[in-house]
């Protein structure tokens, strides 16, 4: 898969999941609060048009939560809370609803989560606006106040109560459900880098492989040239057709078609060597699994560039087995050892299909060695 593909494909589908993360959401918001205000408006309506003025503060609420779960709700917060707070007041003192606060606890308790700046000022409003309305129902009942203002008092604290619960238990879903959101995406976000890094790696192996050969091959044909004129034009021939080869195999990862065969890797790093002057020598154990093939040649591939640009070798063997690649060179350089780049990241790549990556130096050797310890029981990559 190319990067761009992959890349492609993963915001598909991390798209996809955060419209499902979104339904859910408001399904699960919608529903819940919904079904408690229409047994409140059922069981508490002498009349059509009391339960008129109920089922506009619950749809006024609904409508609410609807565009705050959209992340839009910053235009119809204070509307709605006006909305229903009025109608909390229409019913303690017209129409002797506790239900009626109802939607305002909803709508309230979605203002005071989000104004986190402003909550105690928030609270201190709706307080003191609570506070004013049963305060004018306590004056409007002088005969026996406890007839009419107590029990008004107690139902509306318990449906402000049982709302204001339930709307922050929904709010804590809805955060659940947005950290999962969030969660997927950073989790895209990552596959799509890892995607690009190993599209570079790639890339690096293609192409970095070719220029040392190429400088290799243009070095030797330059000094053939007084002396070999036809081996000179032969080395050039090659190194026109390995940068073609090049340009072939760049597009065919680009469009993720690129597949790297052990036996042309295998031959190829024979002639490089030869080439070069090095000895090579190839002992096969046994035939190579086709499953770890294409790993192993990037192996192969990334070893013999190593070799040609930091040693001065002399010699190479090459051991193949049914699960893994080894080669050892000499003429390993006493300094500091080069920092290998290319085997660190096919370490990784390697450990992800359950295999592994040895790099050893030591009394002027250098041994790489890939193997995959399952296939030798025949398990499946």
């Amino acid at each position: 898969m190319s990067a761009r593909g992959g890349a492609h494909t993963v915001a598909e589908r991390t798209e996809t999941t955060q419209g499902t993360l979104r339904r859910l959401n408001l399904s699960v918001v919608h529903g819940s609060l919904s079904a408690v205000g229409a047994l409140l408006v059922a069981s508490d309506s002498d009349s059509w048009w009391e339960a008129c003025v109920l089922v506009l503060s619950l749809v006024v609420a609904l409508f609410t939560v609807s565009r705050w779960t959209q992340g839009r709700a910053s235009r119809v917060l204070a509307p709605g809370l006006a909305v229903t707070a009025a109608v909390w007041a229409f019913g303690v003192l017209v129409t002797d609803s506790g239900t009626a606060s109802y939607g305002f606890a909803i709508v309230g308790t979605i203002v005071v989560h989000r104004s986190a700046r402003r909550r105690r000022a928030v609270l201190a409003g709706m307080g003191a606006f609570a506070a004013a309305v049963l305060a004018a129902r306590l004056l409007a009942d002088q005969g026996n106040p406890l007839d009419g203002f107590l029990p008004i008092l107690v139902g509306s604290a318990g449906v402000a109560i049982g709302g204001a619960a339930l709307t922050f238990l929904n709010l804590l879903v809805y955060d659940l459900l947005a950290e999962l959101e969030r969660a997927r995406e950073r989790e895209a976000e990552l596959a799509v880098i890892r995607e690009r890094v190993r599209f570079a790696g790639d890339l690096h192996d293609i192409q970095g492989h070719t220029l040392h050969v190429v400088k290799l091959k243009t070095a030797l044909a330059e000094k053939l040239l007084r002396s070999d004129l036809a081996r000179a034009e032969e080395e050039l021939r090659e190194v026109r057709a390995l940068v073609g080869d090049t340009i072939t195999q760049t597009k065919e990862l680009a469009y993720a078609q690129r597949r790297l065969n052990l036996s042309a890797e295998l031959e190829n790093a024979k002639n490089l060597f030869e080439a070069a002057g090095i000895r090579v020598r190839v002992d096969r154990e046994a035939e190579v699994d086709p499953r770890a093939g294409e790993l192993l040649g990037q192996v192969l591939r990334e070893t013999t560039t190593n070799i040609l640009r930091h040693a001065q070798a002399r010699q190479v063997r090459i051991t193949l087995s049914e699960s893994g690649i080894t080669i050892v060179n000499d003429g390993v350089r006493e300094d500091s050892p080069p920092e290998l780049r290319g085997l660190s990241a096919l370490r990784q790549r390697v450990a992800d299909d359950g295999g592994e990556l040895t790099v050893e130096r030591g009394d002027g050797r250098f041994l790489t060695a890939a193997a995959f310890p399952r296939l030798r029981s025949g398990a499946a990559l």
